[in-house]
């Protein structure tokens, strides 16, 4: 039975989408940092264990959400 609205597979998506955006998006302060740019309004230095264990959340939240996909499919 297929479900009306696919919330199922919607789900699926999110969670690929929000972890690839949380690995991207730390991924770039990271490269950013190296290369000593930072943003004008940024207060403090970059804290690059939280920007670690953010990147190994983001991967593991997409990694979730592909394999559920895949495994709709």
């Amino acid at each position: 039975m297929v479900d009306l609205l696919g919330l199922d597979t919607l789900l699926a998506e999110l969670v690929l989408g929000l972890g690839l955006a949380l690995l991207a998006g730390n991924g770039f302060a990271l490269i950013q940092a190296r290369r000593g740019t930072r943003p004008d309004s940024a207060a403090g230095d970059l804290r690059r264990g939280r920007v670690w264990f953010l990147m190994v959340v983001g991967l593991l939240m997409a990694l979730w959400g592909g394999f559920s996909l895949l495994a709709r499919g």
